[in-house]
């Protein structure tokens, strides 16, 4: 069988598991503010990457085990799911026509290892959004491929999220500068509202 087989829906799912996770919000501001001050980074790191990939897998495990159970399940998740990615799509288009700026004080106190793996864990798995992204989302689309294939888009999303983190966590004194510009959330933001719309409407037309 030939590797773009496999390397088509592992890449659909990195770049859709990115266009997720690249957002200002609390949990990258805080490895960002974790990474600039050099305070258990690969902790941070870790929980974050570990949890997201728990949650991808409990979606795609999940949701297949409902669509066996009950095929028009495939129907529901494919319309809810397009639904959420144009929605997604223009709260994308949106922040780029109005950018903020992802920042960390550089003021605060310095917390303990577990300060900051308990409050990561927090914004982590107490944030509503995270599960629609990951389980439901990210699951769903998932089980739009093949049976073989659902694990290798899986698998691109969980890698997307281990790239991102540790970017971000130990490369932050160097992006820093890039993140605390609008004209970066722009572009990325920009980006972001492209690959949403476009896989919403793939994912409403069933191709």
């Amino acid at each position: 069988m030939d590797l773009t087989h496999f390397l088509a829906p592992t890449l659909l799912g990195f770049g859709t598991g990115l266009a997720l996770i690249v957002a200002i919000g609390s949990q990258n501001a805080f490895v960002l503010r974790q990474g600039i001050r050099g305070e258990h980074v690969a902790a941070v790191v870790l929980v974050c990457s570990v949890s997201d990939g728990l949650l991808i897998a409990a979606g795609i495990a999940g949701i297949g085990a409902l669509i066996e159970a009950n095929p028009v399940v495939v129907e529901v998740a494919r319309y809810a799911g397009a639904a959420f990615l144009v929605g997604y799509g223009v709260m994308a288009a949106r922040r780029a026509i109005h950018p903020g700026a992802l920042t960390a004080s550089g003021h605060q106190k310095a917390l303990r290892a577990g300060a900051a793996v308990s409050t990561m864990l927090a914004l982590t798995w107490l944030n509503p959004h995270v599960y629609l992204d990951t389980v439901l989302l990210l699951g769903s689309l998932a089980n739009q491929q093949a049976q073989d294939l659902r694990w290798w888009f899986g698998g691109g999303a969980m890698a997307s999220s281990i790239v991102w983190f540790s970017a971000l966590g130990f490369g932050a004194r160097i992006l820093r500068p890039f993140f605390a510009r609008p004209s970066s959330w722009r572009l990325l933001d920009g980006l972001i509202a492209v690959v949403m719309l476009a896989l919403g409407l793939r994912l409403a037309v069933g191709a």
